[in-house]
């Protein structure tokens, strides 16, 4: 790549699957660079030779820098000579460890592309967590609470739905309740180990804001009920008084972003993220 002034980053991401695994390396390259204009490619499912060529000739045409997981040895040479020919920057994220498990144990790699996606009993586990913080989520039914790896609290837009979804996606049963003070709480919440419970808060000023921006959304005044700070104040004062009272985990969302957020209830309750493993009964 040249090192051009003001001119736009290009990355392309080449995979024989999906290109989940180079999407979130870049991903977390671009957020080093805020200020930087970045354009993704993504050549996905490239598992022939004719159409690794396309997507090779696609990136020099764009001056890119590439990302590859390729897991074909012929299909990793081809691309070497192609970026070695044209000078073009990339990275091979997977045949380095890969050569090196290889050496460590003597055993090969199956050489299947999409290994990672297999429909096995680790899939339909992740699919069943799903189906379970969809169907308890914001308190629908609190007899979920009794069922749940983590049960989520927290006022209005603490982020208790989209971290719910985030961790059913660890193969975890997640179910929320959203904390209103003048609500009654369901007499589950008090059977539940406090081990298991999360209790989300945010900051007011960021509470208000947020709540804001979601009136002006459904077209509403945003100065109503809802995003007045004192109410805020007095909600959040509700919550944290309930979180000392069971004993649970607390964690401050405000300036978290739902992967560093899942991060820490992951470590804080000592589970195990098992999107990557077949549970063995």
């Amino acid at each position: 790549m040249e090192n051009t002034e003001n001119k736009t980053v290009t990355i392309f991401v080449i995979s024989d699957s999906a290109g989940e695994t180079a999407s979130k390396l870049a991903a977390a390259i671009m957020a080093q660079f805020p200020s930087v204009d970045f354009s993704l490619y993504r050549k996905t499912f490239v598992k022939e030779e004719n159409r690794l060529k396309e997507a090779l000739e696609d990136a020099k045409r764009e001056n890119a820098m590439v990302l590859h997981t390729i897991i074909s040895k012929d299909l990793v040479k081809t691309a070497l000579a192609f970026f070695e020919e044209n000078a073009i920057y990339h990275f091979d994220i997977l045949t380095s460890p890969i050569e090196e498990i290889e050496r460590f144990t003597g055993v090969q790699r199956s050489g299947e592309a999409g290994a990672l996606h297999h429909l096995n009993e680790n899939y339909f586990n992740r699919i069943e967590a799903m189906e379970f913080a969809v169907k308890y989520d914001d308190g629908k039914d609190p007899r979920g609470f009794l069922e749940a790896d983590v049960v989520l609290l927290g006022v209005s837009r603490t982020s208790k739905t989209p971290l719910s979804l985030f961790l059913a996606n660890k193969n975890l049963k997640v179910a929320n309740l959203p904390l209103i003070p003048e609500a009654h709480l369901p007499k589950e919440l008090w059977e539940v180990d406090s081990s298991k419970i999360v209790g989300l808060t945010n900051d007011p000023d960021i509470l208000n804001g947020i709540r804001k921006e979601r009136m002006r959304a459904y077209g509403l005044p945003e100065d109503t009920s809802y995003s007045d700070i004192e109410k805020i104040r007095k909600e959040l004062a509700y919550a944290a008084e309930l979180y000392e009272k069971i004993g649970c985990v607390t964690i401050n969302v405000a300036s978290l972003s739902i992967e560093e957020t899942a991060a820490m209830i992951l470590s804080a309750l000592h589970l195990e993220d098992h999107s990557y493993f077949t549970t063995e009964e």
